[in-house]
């Protein structure tokens, strides 16, 4: 597994980017300790390969926890002093030590086995592979704990036969030791004894209290005695040879526990080096959880790193410790071209210079620890080989430090350590002193380290520091917007704009004299004042533009919104269309399927009485069966086609909306070649057809139900759909008649029927034929095993059984037949 590098950062810059409070809130998303540790112990790197990995592990690891079946977080015991004494030969871990390894070693077992898992994606888990090879399965040593110490740390006197034999013999002795104290307690005169009258422990030694007159009376030794002195605790002559065997037999045990340990511990011994490696790898995998927990929280987006001489990009950037607060963050997006090496912030106080400057520090340096970084995923970040910061109020008593003298302390430090590949943060650039030396300081300091191609940000007041983007090539301007009307900061950052800094638009605000403010205004230089009114004009057309961009956004929405709207009232009138249509047809088809009956019986009725005409009724008969039929026939197919089409209006309302372009090609052109249309046939009982799905077999055909007809071939009666039907003037093979006697039985009678995993309006059937099967079977009871689960089919099943007559009562099955999971049905 790859090793951790030292802090090769500058911890100054680190410290005033609050970089270790950063690393502390997402530390807070372990689930252990010792992973919360490895999170505080993160540092930035320069190593691109592993940062691009560490975000890939990270990123594996937010994806499995967004997985069906989510992330292992397994508990991780701090077990690092323990394990480096596991490496000396002899040394015993205690009882609870032992158990904690146990911990370690369920950990590393049941993690193993979830980062081998086939149902978890492999791609993803190649980026785990390192650590899954360091997680070890010493399933023997751990259940050897298990068994022999308890969940409170104490060894169970299954351990050893030795540690049972001596346990059980010493409560005993105990035993007989608190009868005898319990008698001699009883010996004592009323005036002798205390109103806290029991046997008790004292230093060791079961002893019974009494008053201090009491002791010329009894004798023996005392071993305490209260507060006031007034009571005292005596082991009375009788009991000190049983107490000397309780104390024995304490020894012995102790003796034996210590074995049982000891001999736990040499079995861990040899594994020492796989058991920290196992302990390593969880700690690792557990500060990867808690980075890929901060990213879902933070919703930070998928990063890429360059070159810091490629510029930077950052879309949607937002301040991690702000986040952490919750409060509300603007977002900010900031390009820098190759070319541009400085970017220099500029506007009123309050406006969030100081908040912008960290924050890009922040963020580019938490994403070099591998943390991911609250920003888009289109952003791209340098990676850079130090940071220095020149952030704050650094002034020092006891230095002798001025706050201009601690600025120049750390613009010294920066002008000698910067290279080209690192970044540089500078706040309020030439204040301290003297504007005019400020500012020529300030513009020089900042051409050293734009020529020498350093990342440079730095925030500023002075109005002669942002002529400097006109003087030196690669220094751009931006600003934080700032409302002049509410004069109060949007935070949105403007780049290739300078900032006002409304110092006199705020004094007028608060109401300073208007006196006082003309001839402010009156000393300002030509060039400031001209500035500050070509500023003015600048930040009034951004704002123009921005509302009319505001109002066109909005506006578009509401067409969007139109447009949908629209469609789904569209959608929702044709599917009332098709539902009223649907509904007739199946009324339609329902009532012919009622005259149908209707028919049969009247045909019944007239067999009865005109069997002499039997040839002429049966032709009559087959006749109207035939109209019946095929009008059903009819029906169903127009319920069919209303099925069709509204299944086709849904596919173009929904290419429409996704704009796809929706396929209006006519109805009768769309039909797969070679197929010809479903054709209904005037066939009905009584007619000689060929059987497509026999071999075109010859049949009689039996009965019409809609489109599914039975027909005999020989001795064989099949149920096929109509359309493989086709009339045929050829004679049907005679039929073998076959006579049985008595009732047909099943080979196996079915007993139970299992519909677990069905849905409620899949088991219908099923359950039917199981109780047709019973009774044909004349059997007294029928199992139906529906599990427990949400109850569901059990009240579907109990409603099926009510509702049948062949069915005498039903309950629930004992505990030896499923409980709960099964109902069983009685039959008549």
């Amino acid at each position: 597994m790859p090793a951790t590098k030292p802090d090769f950062m500058n911890a100054h810059a680190l410290g005033i980017l609050e970089f270790p409070r950063l690393l502390a809130h997402v530390a807070g998303r372990a689930s252990s300790a010792p992973g919360a540790a490895a999170v505080r112990s993160l540092v930035p790197r320069v190593d691109r390969e592993w940062i691009e990995a560490e975000h890939a592990r990270v990123n594996a690891v937010r994806s499995l926890i967004l997985s069906d079946l989510g992330w292992p977080t397994e508990p991780i015991p701090e077990l690092g002093e323990p394990l480096k004494r596991l490496r000396i030969e002899g040394l015993t871990w205690t009882a609870l030590e032992l158990l904690q390894g146990a911990m370690l070693l369920r950990s590393s077992r049941r993690m193993r086995d979830a980062l081998r898992d086939p149902r978890r994606p492999s791609i993803t888990l190649a980026f785990l592979a390192a650590y899954a090879q360091g997680l070890v399965d010493l399933r023997a040593q751990e259940e050897a704990i298990t068994r022999a110490i308890s969940e409170d740390g104490t060894v169970r006197d299954d351990a050893s036969p030795t540690l049972r034999r001596v346990r059980k013999e010493l409560r005993q002795t105990e035993g007989e030791l608190v009868r005898l104290l319990e008698r001699e307690m009883g010996k004592l005169e009323s005036h002798h004894q205390v109103s806290d009258l029991s046997v008790t422990m004292r230093n060791g030694r079961w002893v019974i209290p009494m008053r201090r007159e009491a002791k010329g009376y009894v004798g023996g030794i005392v071993h305490d005695s209260s507060g006031t002195g007034a009571t005292i605790f005596v082991e009375p002559p009788a009991a000190v040879e049983f107490g000397n065997r309780v104390r024995e037999l304490e020894l012995e045990e102790q003796r034996e526990v210590e074995r049982v340990l000891r001999a736990l511990t040499e079995q861990l011994h040899p594994y020492h080096d796989a058991i920290v490696g196992a302990f390593d790898a969880l700690v690792a995998l557990d500060s990867l959880y808690a980075r890929a927990r901060y990213s879902l929280e933070a919703n930070c987006g998928a990063l890429t790193f360059g070159e810091p001489s490629n510029g930077m990009a950052i879309v949607d950037g937002r301040h991690p410790l702000l986040l952490a607060k919750g409060t509300t963050v603007v977002p900010f997006d900031l390009a820098l071209a190759p070319d541009e090496r400085t970017l220099l912030v500029s506007g009123p106080n309050t406006g969030g210079k100081t908040v912008l400057l960290k924050a890009i520090g922040l963020l580019c340096m938490m994403a070099q620890a591998g943390v991911p970084a609250p920003v888009g995923a289109t952003s791209c970040l340098p990676v850079f080989d130090d940071v220095f910061a020149d952030v704050g109020d650094e002034q020092s008593i006891e230095a002798s430090l001025s706050t201009f003298s601690a600025h120049l302390k750390n613009l010294g430090e920066i002008l000698r350590s910067a290279t080209a590949n690192a970044l540089v943060l500078i706040d309020e650039l030439g204040s301290g002193t003297d504007p005019a030396e400020g500012a020529a300081l300030g513009g020089s300091i900042l051409e050293t380290l734009t020529r020498r191609g350093t990342l440079t940000l730095s925030t500023t007041h002075l109005g002669q520091l942002k002529l400097l983007a006109t003087e030196v090539p690669g220094v751009v301007n931006a600003s934080l917007q700032f409302d002049a009307v509410q004069l109060a900061p949007t935070y949105r950052l403007l780049k290739g704009v300078p900032g006002r800094s409304y110092g006199l638009s705020i004094a007028r605000r608060l109401q300073l004299s208007e006196e006082v403010i003309a001839r402010a205004e009156e000393r300002l230089p030509h060039g400031e004042r001209d500035m500050a009114v070509l500023l003015a004009d600048v930040e009034a057309r951004e704002a123009a533009l921005t509302t009319r961009e505001q109002l066109m956004d909005r506006e578009q929405e509401k067409m969007r919104s139109r447009v949908a709207t629209v469609t789904d009232r569209e959608l929702k009138v044709r599917e009332r269309e098709r539902d009223a249509e649907r509904v007739a047809r199946q009324e339609a088809r329902k009532y012919l399927l009622e005259a149908r009956g209707q028919v049969e019986r009247a045909i019944a009725d007239v067999r009865a009485r005109a069997a002499e005409q039997s040839v002429a009724f049966d032709e009559a008969a087959r006749a109207a069966r035939r109209s019946v039929e095929e009008a059903a026939a009819v029906q169903g197919q127009a319920v069919e086609a209303v099925e069709q089409r509204a299944a086709k209006e849904r596919a173009r309302v929904t290419q429409k909306q996704q704009g796809r372009p929706t396929d209006t090609t006519p109805a009768t052109a769309q039909r797969t070649p070679g197929v010809a249309p479903a054709r209904v046939a005037p066939l009905a009982e009584g007619d000689t057809v060929l059987v497509s799905t026999l071999g075109d077999k010859v049949g009689r055909i039996v009965s019409v139900r809609g489109n599914d007809v039975r027909v005999v071939v020989g001795s064989l009666t099949v149920t096929v759909p109509l359309a493989s039907l086709s009339r045929t003037k050829a004679a049907p093979p005679p039929a073998f008649k076959l006579t049985l006697s008595g009732d047909m039985v099943e080979v196996e009678p079915v007993r139970e029927v299992d519909v677990r995993g069905m849905r409620v309006d899949e088991m219908d059937d099923l359950v039917l034929q199981a109780l047709d099967a019973a009774v044909r079977n004349d059997l007294r009871e029928l199992r139906i095993i529906h599990g427990k689960g949400t109850g569901a089919l059990r009240a579907r099943v109990g409603e099926m059984l009510k509702k049948d007559t062949r069915v005498t009562g039903f309950r629930l099955g004992a505990w030896n037949e499923g409980g709960a999971g099964v109902t069983v049905a009685e039959l008549s």
